[in-house]
């Protein structure tokens, strides 16, 4: 996965030539569509040498029609979004035209925030015409790079360049794979936490006793595991925790001190294997045991431990409305990711401590998992992702407009990371959040890895302006509609006042037509 950090945006105004110039530093041609002007979300990033990340922001706010104050506005927010989301800004210029007010504007707003700009003349086509470039000296964002964008004139230097100013590429840091899988196996008292290590361990290392609150500690031990048919030899630490209980119910400096062990051995692990009791189904800590693990960041899979006593319950009184075992486990399974419905869609395993049953595909999930974990995703095929998601579903309007997404990329793994460039963080719902959340995960298998967004808002454009509130009342808004739309655009509202009078007449006189016939 490539830094973050290291991302060169393209920002100039309509026609300089920045697709071509795209195409050029990317060495292939890429097709850049804007369905509508001025939609911000139709960007385009490629990734460039396995160096770095190019954005083109061509269209940015832009419409065909433009007043002075529109030219300001979408230069706003060209040069914030490329401020929040580049290391490393192309201001691209027309020699062709010269400079112009928008050039001016950008200029100054680029100098304000003291990013890195490479100024770059494009269409310098010959050599004659270089000495064009030196008019946008006065722009104050030192020497043009000339160049000439359709026919690969100066592209070399302006390479060299961007390499100087993002330094050298930084070392691969994959995981080392002969490092070991940290396993920890969390739950309720007496669910069979250690039963299930010591099935895995194939010794008596960890105390068994039907006592609940035996474990004490976290006890940490290497384990080894040997495919099948002579597969990989998979490694693991494995951790067998304190049982947690409710805070409320921690009645001991030995059981708090316990609970502080669990919580650390949690923070180091890898995977987390939540265990319930397949007796007595999810219940309340189950849950907010599910939640602690979830906020640590870790993978996460849910063991329903001792499926023994169910198949021994269903062999004496097999449940009514089932005719077979298996349809009353997926209904079990059903069930329980109901209850755990904000978990990332983990995996769920149904084994038995006691006979071993199931119990070795633990760690054939485990390591699916954590490989999972150290996931690439490309940027261009997570942005078109997310632009398809909101086709599908729009996110509910606050104040006055919707939830609305830019760019997205991803910055960390172990957990997921992924930043959104967003115009406002607020207007995100927790339900429209969930939805992406489990999208993302279904259309990367990231089962049961979970997935942290980070936002990255514009900043408010008037002082004192509330979350959510409206900029305008609503009567600048309708005659802004009418302006736009018509005469006839308060007809479209279905809740105007004048529309709703004529529905209730059109239904009283419908209502007194059918009274006539009877």
């Amino acid at each position: 996965m490539i830094d973050p950090s290291r991302t060169v945006a393209l920002v100039g105004r309509p026609n300089v030539g920045k697709s071509r110039l795209f195409n050029r530093l990317c060495g292939r041609r890429l097709s850049i569509v804007h369905d509508m002007p001025g939609v911000t979300r139709d960007l385009i990033s490629v990734e460039v040498r396995d160096d770095y990340v190019l954005l083109d922001t061509g269209g940015i706010g832009m419409e065909l029609e433009m007043t002075p104050k529109n030219i300001a506005l979408a230069a706003e927010d060209q040069v914030e979004f490329a401020i929040q989301a580049a290391s490393i800004i192309l201001f691209v210029v027309d020699v062709k035209t010269g400079i112009t007010a928008l050039d001016e504007i950008v200029a100054q707003k680029l100098r304000r925030y003291g990013k890195h700009v490479l100024l770059v003349a494009n269409k310098v086509d010959l050599e004659e015409n270089d000495g064009s470039a030196d008019e946008f000296l006065s722009l104050g964002l030192g020497h043009p790079f000339r160049v000439s964008a359709e026919h690969g004139r100066g592209v070399a230097d302006l390479n060299d360049a961007i390499d100087a100013q993002l330094g050298p590429k930084p070392a691969d840091s994959a995981a080392d794979p002969s490092q070991r899988i940290n396993i920890s196996l969390v739950g309720r008292p007496n669910v069979g936490k250690s039963s299930i290590g010591n099935r895995l361990l194939h010794s008596k290392r960890l105390i068994v006793s039907d006592v609940p609150g035996t474990t004490r500690d976290s006890i940490e031990l290497d384990l080894d595991y040997q495919q099948p048919g002579g597969g990989e030899l998979l490694k693991f630490r494995l951790a067998d925790t304190a049982g947690l209980r409710m805070k409320r119910k921690v009645d001991s400096p030995v059981e708090y001190f316990s609970t502080v062990r669990t919580q650390h051995a949690l923070e180091r692990s890898d995977v987390a294997f939540l265990v319930i009791d397949a007796m007595d189904g999810v219940t309340k800590q189950d849950q907010a045991l599910a939640g602690d693990i979830l906020d640590a960041g870790k993978a996460l899979v849910v063991v329903v431990n001792k499926w023994d006593l169910v198949i021994d319950q269903w062999e004496r009184e097999p449940v009514d409305g089932f005719k077979t075992l298996k349809k009353f486990l997926e209904s079990y399974e059903k069930s329980l990711r109901k209850e755990m419905f904000f978990l990332p869609d983990p995996p769920v395993l149904f084994v038995s401590a006691m006979t071993g049953f199931q119990i070795e595909s633990m760690l054939e999930v485990a390591a699916g998992i954590s490989a999972t974990l150290d996931l690439q995703i490309p940027t261009g095929r997570l942005n078109s992702l997310i632009e398809g998601l909101f086709d599908a579903r729009s996110p509910k309007i606050v104040g006055t407009k919707r939830f609305k997404v830019f760019y997205a990329v991803q910055t960390g793994s172990r957990p997921l990371r992924i930043r959104f460039f967003c115009n406002r963080i607020e207007r995100l719902d927790p339900g429209y959040r969930r939805y992406l959340e489990k999208a993302i995960i279904h259309e990367f298998k990231l089962s049961g890895c979970p997935v942290r967004f980070d936002l990255v808002g514009k900043d408010r454009r008037y002082e004192g302006e509330q979350a959510g509130a409206p900029r305008q009342s609503d009567t600048i808004q309708n005659k802004a509609r009418v302006r736009k739309m018509g005469e006839d655009a308060a007809k479209l509202d279905t809740k105007h006042p004048e529309r709703r009078a004529k529905i209730v007449q059109k239904k009283a006189a419908h209502n007194r037509g059918s009274k006539k016939r009877r």
